[in-house]
């Protein structure tokens, strides 16, 4: 019997396998505690950074918030002036004290009736427009919030938590799951080496006992094409089927003629409902105000956006940070912060002086849901009277980056939910005294737009 060659190199391939897979485990373990290591001390500089002797920041922060941030921001001026190292400030610019800050802060305007030099100058500065007074606020609260606007500015602590997440929780989960990845696919290439050499090993095993391997030759039939052809019957419903079928798909293309389901238009200015209905918990109607006494919903007045955005000038995101989806989007915090720029361009705002120029320019807003002419729809009648949610027909709102037209807005959509939908008959005198007769007459537990004549063609086309 003849030796079989390969079986020392199939011996040592598998050795080098378990060498390999060694190595890539011990550096997996410990790429996981360096970044162990690393997120605790970007930890520990955090907490570090975040106490003060005069005050604690995090409280700071949060108290700045609630009650200054409407006005002030750190390093810019707003209603009110930039509120960065004011302390420092006021005391070599103005010779101005913490005990100063108190009373201001405690009473304004008792400041500026006192004749006070500098509480008059900043009335004076900021178009006499009187700052709220903040009384039940103690020495204490307003000694963190003096810490909070000396510390640090934003930025440096968010690269750090950015550098933090970067090398702490994003290295070592995604470069941890590449390591695997690369472990996987290596091992499973190995594993392919391993049976190609195994397969040789068998052939020359054959081989050298004499046994020889014959491909069966397959006997040569007549071509599917040529028997299909020859039956006639399997031609015949073929032919039926393939018309049948194309009369189908041509009836549905037809049908969907007007129906703009799911359009989505690209706006001047990107509006993010997601952000502003999902986010930030704004009500459809304070926008759309109109859709509770008119027959259309409305497009907001810019000016109902510069409510808001009058303070809010650039977009600072979820404390999460971007989604994945967001960043391949190319939907970041400085995105959204140049779509503002466009509003504030548009309403003629600005930033500097924090007043209007008069100089506005339309914004060309692409409409997306519109009815033919020929059917009446009232936002009103189902808003208010039969308070259907807006979700009903415009889908999840809150959860639409793009807005999109959720529904068909076909006819046989509105007479399906006529004929589904309960009108809500409860503190309603109008609608319980009709539900009232109806059951006696017909014996209706439940009153639908249906029963009110909901499926009459006046009701919609006149």
């Amino acid at each position: 019997m003849k030796k079989v060659p390969y079986r020392d190199q199939i011996s040592k391939f598998f050795g080098f396998s378990f060498i390999v897979f060694l190595l890539f485990s011990s550096s997996l373990f410990s790429q996981d505690e360096a970044a162990e290591q690393v997120a605790e001390a970007v930890e520990e500089t955090l907490e570090v950074e975040a106490s003060s002797s005069d005050g604690d920041v995090e409280k700071g922060k949060q108290l700045f918030n609630q009650n200054c941030a409407a006005c002030h921001a750190l390093n810019r001026k707003m209603t009110g002036p930039a509120l960065a190292n004011v302390e420092t400030r006021l005391s070599e610019e103005e010779g101005l004290d913490r005990e100063w800050l108190y009373s201001w802060i405690k009473n304004s305007a008792g400041m500026v009736s006192s004749g006070d030099s500098y509480a008059l100058k900043i009335y004076a500065e900021y178009n006499q427009a009187a700052m709220t007074a903040f009384p039940t606020l103690s020495n204490a609260d307003i000694d963190n919030i003096l810490a909070y606007t000396a510390a640090p500015p934003p930025a440096p602590v968010a690269a750090a938590t950015a550098t933090a997440t970067s090398t702490g929780a994003s290295d070592s989960s995604g470069l941890s799951n590449e390591i695997i990845l690369g472990a996987l696919a290596l091992i499973f290439a190995l594993l392919v080496m391993m049976l190609i050499l195994v397969n040789n090993t068998l052939r020359r095993i054959a081989q050298a006992n004499g046994i020889v391997l014959e491909k069966e030759k397959s006997e040569k039939g007549l071509p599917l094409w040529k028997a299909f052809a020859q039956n006639q019957f399997l031609v015949l419903v073929t032919v039926i089927f393939l018309l049948l079928s194309g009369a189908y798909f041509a009836y549905g293309w037809m049908m969907q003629i007007g129906v703009d389901q799911g359009y989505a238009p690209i706006q001047p200015i990107h509006y993010s409902h997601k952000i502003h209905a999902g986010d930030n918990k704004i009500e459809c109607k304070y926008c759309h105000s109109s859709a509770r006494v008119s027959k259309h919903s409305g497009i907001p007045s810019l000016n109902v956006c510069m409510n808001c955005h009058k303070s809010i000038y650039e977009y600072k995101g979820n404390p999460e940070g971007p989604s994945a989806e967001d960043l391949a989007n190319g939907y970041t915090n400085d995105f959204y912060t140049g779509e503002i720029k466009k509003l504030y361009k548009a309403v003629g705002w600005d930033e500097e002086n924090q007043k209007y120029t008069g100089d506005s320019q339309p914004v060309e807003w692409v409409r997306i849901h519109n009815l033919p002419d020929l059917a009446y729809f009232n936002h009103s009648q189902h808003v208010s009277v039969a308070g259907i949610e807006c979700q009903t027909c415009h889908g999840p709102v809150e959860e639409m980056e793009i807005m999109y037209q959720y529904a068909p807005l076909t006819m046989g959509w509105c007479i399906n939910c006529h004929r589904e939908t309960n009108v809500k008959v409860e503190d309603n005198a109008y609608y319980a005294k009709i539900h009232e007769e109806l059951s006696k007459k017909y014996g209706v537990e439940n009153l639908t737009a249906a029963d009110l004549g909901g499926l009459e063609c006046g009701k919609c086309h006149y």
